[in-house]
């Protein structure tokens, strides 16, 4: 006579699991959680349930319950490559990022032709910043299976190394794969806005609007371009349908441009009221500036006296004579193949796509660093300012881009603010000598710029006179330009915004 089995191995029989089989394959994730917490006291070892159970939860978006039963799965079964993937997408959800690497490195190890499990490791390490690695496990992924996503991806972390030409054949690989793959068209548009191809850039954001009309992206690209062209009144419609990151400022801005005055007002005064925190830089540049316009009180408080929080200071490792690290960030902004952005801010020189911090040159990286501590030495030197600039001053330390600017004879960069920032800033490597002016090659702030509608010409000014090795940080919402020079020099500068706290727009990933 066979012994019974102990009930700590007892697994549920097909005719328990079909009902809950039936219910996960349709989409009833959380009937489906409830059916399996029903079975899992019974069978405590069953390792389906746990699975089933972490399914349901990650599909519910219940990502610490899935962690918790996909690792109970894990300690019945711990080699099985499906769960470490699983667990390692509910752990990047959570931001529990190092662990997250792990399982999908874990889930490689086991499975070599995992090739969805190299693609989400790619974008996890793009996500940190290591675009080298992201785009070695992208190539991988492809070379296993080649699909649309795969490319997109790919094109992505390209972009990100300012590789717009590669990034564009890869776009355009995955549209050729998926037609209707919107993000595709419109991450190709940005590309080909970046090279300053506007034409075709904006066939592609179309292109994405067609396949799906409410695409964020694409939406609030349409936007950016109808509001550089001037054509406001258009460009808040579609600012207002993407509802992406920073669209209620954009159309506020456009609602501002367009002198649309008293609706302007009322829609500030809304903001203002509703809004708990006043952390917008976009929003503090269109308040001042409304404000110094019309003598009326600032009543959005991220930074009204945003002169008052210039900070400059000189980085010792640049500063000190015949300086190494200065010539090892010259040198890589001469010889590393970086493309150029096309800027229509720009007189007399150029701007480096990309973000030049996610490089894989050490210079770049270690200047990096640097400037990330100073953000830190920033926000305490302003410690205890009742403003939002300090308030929320963001968490984590991240650039939302980071560039070079070349400037030659005759060379500046016009009044403008940088409108995803809270903290913008540059590091001065290269500054003209042969000055006939003392302010020549200065760098200027002030209330005023990109042609916004005046009722006076009384917006006050203020300059800062860097010197090779120095860093400025300034808050966002300020206007800022290069004053320019006339001596046959170069000028050149390195530039990044620190990224607000909370999650970029994600359009695609595996």
């Amino acid at each position: 006579m066979a012994k019974p089995a102990s009930p700590l191995n007892q697994q549920p029989s097909q005719l328990e699991m079909q009902p809950l089989l039936a219910l996960l394959n349709s989409g009833k994730l959380a009937e489906a959680e409830a059916a399996a917490k029903k079975l899992a006291p019974r069978f405590p070892n069953a390792f389906i349930l746990h699975h089933i159970l972490g399914i349901a939860q990650g599909g519910l978006a219940k990502f610490d319950a899935a962690v918790d039963s996909y690792s109970k799965a894990l300690a019945i079964q711990p080699n099985t490559a499906d769960l470490h993937f699983n667990l390692g997408i509910a752990l990047t959800n959570l931001g529990r990022l190092d662990e997250a690497e792990s399982h999908y490195r874990k889930t490689i190890a086991l499975q070599a032709q995992f090739f969805e499990a190299y693609g989400n490791l790619g974008t996890l390490l793009q996500k940190r910043g290591k675009l080298e690695q992201a785009i070695s496990h992208y190539r991988k992924a492809l070379s296993i299976n080649e699909d649309p996503r795969g490319h997109f991806n790919l094109g992505t972390a390209l972009r990100d190394e300012g590789k717009l030409d590669e990034a564009i054949t890869h776009f355009k690989r995955a549209i050729a794969m998926f037609p209707n793959y919107a993000d595709a068209h419109s991450y190709l548009g940005e590309c080909l806005r970046d090279q300053g191809n506007m034409e075709e850039a904006i066939k592609s954001y179309l292109d994405a609007l067609t396949l799906n009309p409410h695409h964020p992206g694409a939406n609030y690209n349409m936007g950016e371009f109808l509001y550089l062209a001037n054509r406001f009144d258009e460009a808040v419609t579609y600012f207002e349908q993407s509802q992406l990151d920073d669209w209620q400022e954009r159309a506020l801005y456009c609602t501002y441009k367009a002198e649309h005055f008293d609706d302007f007002k009322i829609k500030l005064e809304a903001i203002v009221r509703t809004h708990k925190k006043h952390n917008a830089p976009f929003l503090a540049t269109l308040s001042t500036h409304y404000a110094t316009n019309f003598g009326v009180e600032d009543t959005y408080n991220f930074c009204k006296n945003g002169f008052d929080f210039v900070y400059q200071k000189s980085i010792a490792e640049l500063a000190e004579p015949n300086s190494q690290f200065l010539k090892d960030l010259l040198s890589d902004i001469d010889n590393t193949a970086i493309e150029v952005r096309a800027q229509g801010m720009i007189i007399n020189g150029k701007q480096s796509a990309g973000n030049l911090f996610k490089r894989p040159e050490p210079s770049f990286r270690r200047l990096g660093e640097i400037v990330k501590q100073e953000f830190l030495n920033y926000k305490n030197h302003f410690a205890g300012a009742d403003c939002e600039l300090i308030k929320s001053f963001p968490s984590e330390l991240e650039f939302t881009s980071s560039w070079y600017v070349r400037l030659r004879r005759g060379g500046y960069v016009d009044r403008h603010i940088h409108e995803v920032g809270w903290i913008s800033g540059a590091v001065y490597l290269v500054l003209p000598k042969d000055k006939k002016d003392p302010t020549e090659g200065c760098f200027e702030y002030g209330l005023h710029g990109d042609n916004y509608p005046q009722k006076h010409s009384n917006f006050p000014v203020g300059i800062a006179s860097p010197n090779v090795g120095d860093i400025v940080l300034f808050p966002s919402s300020l206007f800022h330009r290069t004053i320019p020079f006339n001596s046959n020099e170069e000028r050149i500068c390195i530039a990044f915004d620190l990224k607000p706290d909370g999650d970029v727009f994600i359009r695609s990933n595996y």
